[in-house]
């Protein structure tokens, strides 16, 4: 596998990996580490690949995350990861936006520099728990009281992997606030090109030099791909075998695990 089909693999300088499903699995208990990614993560390092984290992570702040990361053995730092909130807030502060904000109560930190006041618009994060009746109506009653309703989405997942089986993710509650308010949000996350092109400035690297590893066949190999990227898929995280027979996206290849991407990646360096 690694003699044939990844001559490209040559001219990367540096990988963007999506963490939740890569790294680990998330889970009540703080989710638990992938067999041999820790270590993966370590050997990119020490090959001198420019490494960042690219992660529609919205239940927490980058701080905590990192924390959580680090203790599972993960050696990475709050600069090596790009996430929707921090993008959220630029986007608020260009536009003049106050945002009502329906996210996890740990992501609320992130937006503590933000007007929130008399809010101009919805900002909507995988709010777990929150995620009531009463405060999904509470957001459709504000975006349909607006006279241009705006809605700000940080991902559009389907659903990802925790220890004890598939979640439901922000992207299904962002398709029914946007159907009851026939609204189209704007997607602050992964597939959003202007997220990955973020996520490229801070690699440092120009998309043809770039891999993206994940587990999302659509938001992580799709949207990677539409800015340029080669782009990967691991079998592990959310991945299905009803992935790669998936009607458009392809990846430029699968592999098991990041482990294995890594040895393979390392082999043609």
């Amino acid at each position: 596998m690694a003699e044939r089909g990844w001559g490209w693999a040559r001219a990367v300088r540096g990988l963007l990996l999506d963490v939740s499903g890569v790294l680990y699995d998330s889970g009540a208990d703080g989710g638990v580490p992938i067999a041999g990614s820790a270590e993966a993560v370590r050997r990119i390092k020490a090959s001198g690949l420019k490494l960042q984290l690219c992660t529609n992570e919205t239940q927490a702040t980058r701080e905590h995350f990192v924390r959580k990361l680090r203790a599972m053995g993960f050696d990475v730092s709050v600069a090596e990861v790009t996430a929707p909130a921090p993008a959220a807030c630029r986007l608020l502060r260009e536009r003049g936006l106050r945002p009502h904000l329906l996210v996890h109560d740990d992501l609320v930190p992130e937006f503590a520099e933000i007007d929130k006041t008399n809010p101009n618009c919805v900002v909507l994060g995988d709010a777990a728990e929150n995620f009531t009746y009463a405060n999904l109506n509470e957001a459709f009653q504000l975006l349909i009281g607006m006279e241009k309703p705006v809605l700000i989405s940080l991902g559009k997942g389907r659903y990802y992997k925790e220890t004890d089986g598939l979640k439901l993710d922000v992207g299904a509650y962002m398709k029914a606030l946007e159907y009851a308010c026939d609204v189209q949000a704007e997607v602050v996350g992964k597939p959003a090109k202007r997220f990955f092109e973020s996520a490229l400035a801070e690699l440092g690297v120009p998309a043809e030099q770039a891999i993206m590893i994940g587990d999302d066949i659509v938001s992580d190999v799709g949207g990677a791909q539409q800015c340029g990227m080669r782009a990967l898929q691991v079998r592990t995280g959310k991945y299905r075998p009803s992935d790669e027979h998936h009607p458009e996206v392809k990846p430029d290849a699968y592999v098991n695990n990041l482990a294995e991407a890594v040895d393979i990646i390392l082999q043609q360096l």
